[in-house]
């Protein structure tokens, strides 16, 4: 099993920044992609950023430019440095780590954090 604990939401102002952090209880060389998710409210879940084991990165198009994934492999945490935020931002983000082969396979999640954008 592998334990995702996200931290850094909060509320925050149209045009503010935050730091979300997503700790892993394994080496993040273990984990092949990890993605953060967000849900507002009676939105679907949609998919914000990934990193993958090789340094690819990927962007939702609606946060291009605004949010940056990057990684510590010294503390196995990810990090989603989130700028110029919006009340459209405004929902539960969560964490997600895949680990495609090996005794831990599968899809993990964090329980979220929450993110109110609102002035």
């Amino acid at each position: 099993q592998v334990q995702l604990v996200e931290s850094g939401g909060g509320l925050v102002q149209p045009g503010g920044s935050l730091r979300l952090s997503c700790a892993a209880s394994t080496s993040i060389f273990n984990i092949n992609v990890v993605n953060w998710y967000r849900q507002g409210s009676g939105k679907e879940r949609e998919l914000v950023a990934s990193i993958f084991s090789g340094s690819f990165i990927t962007y939702a198009d609606s946060v291009k430019g605004r949010f940056t994934i990057y990684r510590d492999v010294a503390k196995n945490t990810v990090y989603l440095q989130m700028n110029s935020l919006k009340p459209d931002d405004t929902a539960v983000y969560y964490c997600n780590s895949r680990i495609v082969t090996g005794p831990y396979k599968g899809d993990y999640w964090g329980p979220g954090t929450q993110v109110p954008c609102s002035s």
